[in-house]
């Protein structure tokens, strides 16, 4: 998959042409055209026949290969635009000139001052616009809105209405004009979201730092990053100590501190000391570099509205000619005392306020921008299509440990039997776990404080969903939960224990059991709360036992729990709730490494605290970058609120056009007025697309 940069590309529906005409391609096996990136993402055995093929259907449009940047381009408002200005300036004194001396020069035989003084601002104005109609029309490309404006003002031309086809190409123009710089303007906006590419490194060779680009920096070389500067690469701090800011990574405004041998993050700044980092991904694999291609990369995956609004205009100019033609033969030849001069002005009317632009640049404009402010709240979501998704969640399924808790487990308690002491239980589970990397195993090994002498172990099974079984210093050593009891036949009085507990047994007889303590995190009864203020069904899947996850559940007051649950139990709960949910959509919530299976399954996977996790970005479709559970309602108002915006433009564009149609037909309205009424509503619905930038 490649990504090129398409230069000239100012016509939202050139876009939508240009990628459906590609998709059909044998060489092409995925295309995505981004009109508001001015970008083109493409998997093609043959990019030379592709750049031919879009030179074909649009010669103005440049391939550029995509350097290692961001693919969002902007144009100077006055130095881009200055020869349309000119034009437009010198149309509109050819246009008032013409209106205010028109008496006379109509009265000059055959009208030939009349046509002098219109053709030239209207040719003046519109000679491009004509242009690329006649070069779509010779290429076989019909029914754009370039069509559209040439046969509305040269048939205002053939029925006498000069004025009025001047003015209508010069509003278009102008409307044109405006909404290129109102276009441009969000494109700075969502830009300004991912202006957290660091611009250079300090690198630290034989003593000296030199400033280079971060795409030239190796795996193992030393940078050194001062206060107030970007962090340009992901490495480990092998000297000095300092406060980060990484609220462009997480959304979050409060500092983090870094220290000898933690890990820094690209993308984040330095706020106070002076830091030494070994770098330990290149730059193309860093954590910045992942976000910028996620949130530039997202309008690839398109929503089911966006697809929709892209076979709508494809159909929709068609038959708007189609019944302009009708409305201007019809009614004349059908009613007596009707006019071709008069029925061909409405149906022009008609043509001009049918442009599609409004939808068509809109739309996706606002699904980007909803994207665009989630990664700003440090919630990456990977398509339009999951944005969508998340309108439609009714059941959120949250995994417990290290997503509604911290994960942090710490021994709090040990309680024995049979006469053995607490040293021997915490020592022969130490000793079993000693090859576990689960954090409960861990644990138990801080607790236990001792180095392991491994030649005292002869042999360690791992039965998955109930524990470990051991040989240590020729005893049978059990270490697990209370199903391996059970499943060994070990006698034991105590079942229902609160928290997360190790039983251990030694030559089977019961020794005993350990108390692992872990902490609820901050805003995880919070999250709870939000969701359910938004009717949506709280779940909770765990490994833990039937008490300690009861006592949990209560503690956050979620709606449903399952517990005692093996890795393939959790995806076939998923599947029962996917069955149960009526229509609604289903979200896991996981840590996006141990979760991956049911993430994958899951409608909407959701991987948290997942800031650098390869394993998470790769397999989520949201993507939350810090530990906050509550931020996946934060994903949902947001998704709701972008949604609310589409459907916003969709009703008042459909609803004007409609209006003025209907004027149009009844010979209310005029071209004037339907050229305002559409430039007008395609800025409005440009304009209301970027709000949820704001927000």
């Amino acid at each position: 998959m490649n990504k090129y940069k398409l230069n000239n590309l100012d016509c939202a529906s050139c876009a939508s042409k240009i990628e459906d005409c590609l998709a059909k391609l044998d060489e092409v096996k995925f295309v995505n055209v981004n009109f508001v990136n001015s970008s083109m993402t493409i998997e093609t055995d043959n990019i030379e026949k592709v750049k031919a093929y879009i030179k074909k259907l649009y010669p103005e449009v440049e391939v550029e290969e995509n350097e290692k940047e961001s693919t969002i381009v902007l144009k100077g408002e006055l130095a881009e635009n200055k020869w349309t200005i000119i034009k437009a300036v010198s149309g509109l004194v050819l246009l008032i000139a013409g209106i205010i001396f028109e008496k006379e020069i109509h009265n000059t035989p055959f009208h030939i001052a009349e046509f002098i003084v219109f053709g030239t601002g209207y040719f003046i104005v519109g000679w491009k616009v004509i242009s690329s109609a006649v070069k779509n029309m010779i290429r076989g490309q019909f029914f754009d809105e370039q069509f559209l404006m040439v046969i509305a003002t040269l048939g205002a031309f053939a029925i006498d209405q000069m004025p009025e086809a001047v003015a209508v190409m010069l509003f278009y123009v102008v409307g044109e004009l405006f909404q290129d710089i109102a276009v441009n303007r969000s494109r700075k906006s969502i830009k300004a979201l991912l202006e957290i590419k660091p611009e250079f490194a300090n690198l630290l060779s034989n003593g000296e730092t030199t400033k280079v680009s971060p795409e030239s920096v190796e795996v193992g070389n030393i940078i050194i990053v001062k206060a107030g500067e970007k962090i340009p690469l992901d490495g480990e701090v092998i000297e000095g100590n300092s406060f980060v800011d990484t609220s462009a990574l997480t959304g979050e405004s409060v500092p983090r501190k870094l220290k000898e041998n933690d890990i820094a993050l690209s993308g984040t700044i330095n706020q106070t000391g002076m830091l030494t980092i070994k770098v330990t991904k290149l730059f193309s694999e860093s954590s910045v570099s992942k976000i910028l291609e996620l949130v530039e990369n997202a309008s690839s995956k398109k929503a089911q509205t966006e697809k929709f609004i892209t076979t709508f205009a494809k159909y929709y100019t068609p038959i708007v000619v189609l019944c302009a033609l009708l409305l201007a033969i019809l009614p004349p030849l059908l009613f007596s005392g009707q006019t071709f001069s008069e029925w061909i002005y409405r149906a022009l009317v008609v043509l001009v306020i049918s442009c599609p632009c409004a939808l068509v640049i809109s739309i996706p404009l606002g699904y980007f921008g909803g994207i665009g402010s989630a990664s700003k709240k440090g919630i990456l979501i990977k398509g339009s299509n999951f944005l969508d998704a998340l309108t439609q969640v009714k059941t959120v399924v949250f995994d417990k440990t290290g997503t509604l808790t911290k994960g942090e487990f710490k021994v709090s308690e040990i309680v024995t039997f049979n006469l053995f002491s607490k040293e021997q239980i915490l020592e022969y589970a130490a000793y079993a776990e000693t090859n576990s990397n689960h954090p409960i195993a861990k644990s138990i090994s801080d607790a236990f404080g001792k180095e392991i002498e491994n030649k005292r172990i002869r042999q360690v099974d791992e039965i998955s969903g109930y524990g470990i079984k051991a040989v240590i210093d020729d005893k049978t050593v059990l270490a697990g939960n209370d199903k391996l009891l059970h499943k060994e036949n070990i006698d034991h009085s105590v079942c229902n224990i609160e928290g997360t507990v190790v039983h251990v047994a030694i030559d089977s007889v019961y020794a005993g059991y350990i108390i692992i303590s872990d902490t609820l995190k901050s805003d995880a009864i919070k999250a709870i709360e939000t969701l359910k203020a938004k009717n949506i069904q709280t779940v909770m899947l765990t490994g833990d036992n039937q008490f300690a996850t009861a006592a949990f559940a209560k503690k956050i007051n979620i709606d449903k729990y399952f517990y005692e649950l093996l890795p393939e139990d959790k995806v076939k709960h998923i599947e029962n709730l996917m069955q149960e949910s009526n229509g609604g959509k289903v979200a896991f919530v996981g840590d996006g490494i141990n979760d991956a299976p049911v993430i994958a399954r899951a409608d909407i996977g959701i991987a948290m605290g997942a800031l650098g996790s390869d394993a998470a970005i790769e397999t989520a479709d949201v993507v939350l970058m810090t530990d906050s559970p509550s931020k996946v309602s934060i994903a949902i108002d947001i998704a709701k609120r972008t949604r609310n915006i589409v459907w916003q433009n969709i009703y008042f564009a459909m609803g004007v056009k409609l209006i003025f149609i209907v004027l149009g037909v009844f010979g209310i309205a005029t071209m004037w007025e339907a050229v305002f009424g559409d430039m007008g509503v395609a800025l409005i619905a440009i304009f209301n697309s970027i709000r949820i930038l704001k927000n």
